[in-house]
């Protein structure tokens, strides 16, 4: 299926650009999620006559997603977990605890924006954690882990 970006997507493409998709990915993915319509001729005809403001609100969400940006990056979140004397942690750290700590401190911040590449964190001790604020914006977070001997 071929389909018409309504904004920016990782490897797929950039606003305004047609790509050719499978039809599921289309169906229950991009479309539903508002990244892409159908690339009709109607839906061509009436995205370039909108092009330059979705361009204009795309550079806004970026501007915006680079200030939030610069507020986070370097910053250290705590998280309290109970752990045992060794250090060791009952349960995990998941990025919803990571995302939820950050919303305490004022950050909008998803859990799904909160990248860790090798899964939840298990032990006591600081950790350098991704988090993706928008495709082309990513800022590391360090979170504490402390450790509460139950």
């Amino acid at each position: 299926m071929q389909v018409i970006l309504m904004d920016k997507v990782v490897n797929l493409g950039n606003l305004g650009d047609v790509v050719r998709v499978k039809d599921g990915y289309a169906r229950n993915f991009l479309i539903p999620q508002r990244m892409a319509r159908r690339a009709t001729a109607a839906a061509i005809a009436e995205f370039e006559a909108k092009r330059a403001e979705l361009e204009k609100a795309a550079a806004e969400k970026l501007a915006a997603a680079q200030a939030q940006g610069e507020k986070l990056s370097g910053l250290t979140v705590q998280v309290l977990q109970k752990s045992g004397v060794d250090g060791r942690l009952f349960g995990s750290v998941t990025n919803f605890d990571i995302a939820e700590a950050l919303v305490k401190q004022g950050f909008a911040v998803e859990k799904a924006q909160v990248r860790l590449p090798q899964g939840p964190l298990k032990i006591v001790g600081d950790h350098s954690v991704s988090v993706a604020l928008h495709s082309d914006v990513v800022v590391d977070v360090t979170v504490a882990v402390l450790g509460e001997h139950a």
